[in-house]
């Protein structure tokens, strides 16, 4: 029981912690543009056109001579 002493302040302090590191994020504006990086992710205007990666490639012929 003695351990209870340590843990629960412990326990305060840590929510607090977390709070403090949320509230933060909010006034910094991390969640300002949420579809911004869902966008960026699907955006391929750098990749160039080229041929299929070796392993792809390996990897249908490796497919094609099983059947």
């Amino acid at each position: 029981m003695n351990v209870l002493v340590y843990l629960v302040p412990l326990a305060v302090m840590l929510g607090l912690v977390g709070l403090l590191a949320f509230l933060w994020s909010l006034q910094t504006g991390q969640y300002n543009d949420l579809d911004g990086a869902a966008m960026r992710v699907l955006d391929d205007s750098d990749i160039e056109d080229a041929a299929p990666p070796a392993r792809a490639r390996s990897a249908t012929r490796h497919k094609r001579r099983l059947i």
